[in-house]
Order: structure tokens, then C-alpha cells, then sequence
């Protein structure tokens, strides 16, 4: 019997166990499931405030496109909507751009040309900006600032900003442009630039020109002052008086040189949308300038520049040895060089 009751009070023990097992567990389950709780609310809030945050940063009020521009098929690749980093084209955000670039030679009349250009309301042309060695050092060097130009962030005098219609610059063939003609043609392709050739028909009264602008520089005729164009009659006269001393024996050698680069330049961009435009056709014709403004797909405006021409009437008053090249002239392809007046 004693056995008998040893055996029960142990199994009443063993028993007991099991029923305090439970709710430890229970507690455990429960303790892990606020924890997890905790856990994923806390995901969640996070989440929910990350998806706030990123909603309100990213609103951006809706812009109207800008309606489709009035032009013909072939014309979209050079009608363009910049966004300028630097100002708000305002109400103008819509008005179509075209780029242009003038490519010239130096003493062409290059410079008279650009001031009428910029003397029409809806066009900026920003001058010769590759004069700048820098700017011109490799090709990066030339997107970056062409880019710069076309975006309507280049700011000079000439920059009309919300409303320029057509925006270039002046670029002398000697300034990058034949070194790296195969980059600058694409790019004129890709990104719709059109090209405007500026050239002299007279290369001999070209040639006096640089000669004479040659001398004025180290010279500074005009009060100490080197001035490459002038706005009075008077300065015109004073640059005039000097008058150049032409080596005859280089002189037909350097004429050809002139009609060789100017036939590879337009060798080179034959492939981009071009026009050539001859200085003395402009002097003789101003109806000229309405091709221009046609082709830049401009309203046409009557132009005019304060520009005064330096070099007038017979060339033989304007070098030393005009005898000597008429010699060297005469019998030859560039005669008619010396026959060569303006009526203005």
C-alpha cells in the first residue's frame, strides 16, 4: 500500500509539469508575435512615409506641349525649342529657333554682314567666338560651346533671348572649322544647324584689306586705338591712308591658296543645309539680304548697320606698287581683280 501511494505521489508529480508547459509557451508566442508586430508596423510607416516624401518631391506642374509650328516636312530637323539654364524664354517658350553659322574668311566683310544680321528683331548672331583659342582646342571643346550658343546661354550684346527666331555666331575657316570638318558636319546634321558662306569675289581687295588691318594693329592709327571696323567717315579715311606694299612674287601663289580653301570648305559641308552669299552682291544689291532672311525662315526687315566702309573706289589708290600688279596680274585668272569697283 505504501508502495502503492509512493507510486501515485510520483506520478501526480510528473503529471503536473506538463500542465504549467502551456502558457509559458503561450507567453513566448505571444511575446514573439508583438515583437513582429512592432516590426512590420514600423516597415510599414516607414514605407508609407518614403512614398510621401518621394510624391511630393516629384510634382511637377503639367506643361502644355507646344503646338506643332506652320512648316514643311523638310524643314522640322531645324526647328527647335531650347531650354536655357541661364533665363525664361516667358511667352516666347513656344517660338521655333533655327541655328545658323556664318563661315567666312577674315577682312570679307564678315563683320558688316553679322551687324545687319543683328539689326533684324528676331535674330542673334553672338560674333566670332572661336577666335578664343581655348574654345577651338579639340572637338569637346567645340560642342560644349556650341551647345552653350544654340541652348541660348551664350550672353553678348547681340542676344535677344525670350524671342531670337534664329541664333549663330561667325566662324573663320581658319578657326577649327577645316581642321575638324568632319565633326562639325556631323554635328551641323544631327543638331540642325545651318550654314550661311560669306566670301569675297575680289580676293586682291581682300588681300589689301588684311595688309592694311595688319598695320593698324601695331600702328593704332585712330588715337592709339586698333579698331578692325569703324562707324564714321573721317576714321574710314585715316585707316585708308595707309597703303600696303604687295610682294607681287607671292601674290598669285596666295590668291590661289584662298580659292583652294574656300572650294574645300564647301567640299566639306556640300552634305548640310547651306547658302553662299558673295560680300560685294550685298553692297551692289541689298535684296540680297531677303535670301538670307528667307533661308533663316525670318519676317523679312529692312537691315542696316553703322558700319562704314574703309576701302572705296579704285584699288590703285590704295597700294604702292600698283603698276607691279597689274604686271603680275595681267594675262591671268585674277585679272580681273583689278577692274573689280564698288559703286559704293
Amino acid at each position: 500500500m505504501a508502495d502503492d501511494l509512493s507510486c501515485f505521489s510520483k506520478d501526480s508529480f510528473l503529471i503536473k509539469g506538463p500542465k504549467n508547459s502551456p502558457l509559458v509557451l503561450r507567453l513566448i508566442v505571444l511575446m514573439f508575435a508583438m515583437v513582429c508586430g512592432v516590426y512590420i508596423c514600423s516597415i510599414c510607416l516607414k514605407q508609407i512615409g518614403t512614398n510621401n516624401t518621394a510624391g511630393f518631391l516629384t510634382v511637377e506642374p503639367i506643361q502644355k506641349p507646344c503646338p506643332e509650328p506652320n512648316i514643311e516636312p523638310w524643314e522640322v530637323p531645324y526647328v527647335h525649342y531650347p531650354k536655357p539654364k541661364t533665363f525664361s524664354r516667358a511667352e516666347c517658350d513656344c517660338k521655333p529657333v533655327r541655328y545658323f553659322a556664318i563661315l567666312s574668311m577674315q577682312r570679307s566683310g564678315s563683320g558688316w554682314f553679322e551687324t545687319l544680321l543683328n539689326s533684324h528683331t528676331n535674330i542673334s548672331s553672338n560674333g566670332e567666338i572661336f577666335s578664343n583659342k581655348i574654345r577651338r582646342s579639340n572637338v569637346s571643346m567645340i560642342v560644349k560651346t556650341l551647345d552653350q550658343v544654340y541652348n541660348l546661354d551664350w550672353l553678348s550684346s547681340a542676344s535677344k533671348n525670350e524671342c531670337t527666331a534664329a541664333i549663330g555666331l561667325k566662324w573663320m575657316l581658319n578657326q577649327g572649322v577645316m581642321q575638324h570638318h568632319k565633326e562639325i558636319v556631323e554635328y551641323f546634321k544631327t543638331q540642325g544647324v545651318s550654314a550661311i558662306f560669306l566670301f569675297r569675289r575680289n580676293l586682291l581687295r581682300r588681300m589689301i584689306s588684311i595688309l592694311a588691318n595688319l598695320y593698324d594693329r601695331e600702328a593704332k592709327l585712330l588715337n592709339g586705338t586698333h579698331k578692325s571696323h569703324v562707324h564714321s567717315p573721317n576714321e574710314a579715311e585715316i585707316l585708308a591712308s595707309y597703303k600696303p606694299l604687295i610682294n607681287t612674287t607671292l601674290l598669285l601663289p596666295n590668291l590661289r591658296q584662298v580659292e583652294e580653301t574656300t572650294a574645300k570648305a564647301l567640299e566639306y559641308f556640300n552634305s548640310t543645309r547651306h547658302i553662299i552669299v558673295f560680300y560685294e552682291d550685298i553692297v551692289k544689291n541689298r535684296t540680297k539680304l531677303i535670301d538670307v532672311q528667307e533661308f533663316l525662315r525670318v519676317p523679312h526687315k529692312n537691315l542696316r548697320s553703322r558700319q562704314v566702309k574703309i576701302h572705296k573706289g579704285s584699288l590703285q589708290n590704295h597700294v604702292q606698287n600698283w603698276d607691279d600688279i597689274q604686271k603680275a596680274l595681267k594675262g591671268t585668272p585674277y585679272e580681273s581683280f583689278l577692274h573689280g569697283d564698288y559703286r559704293k
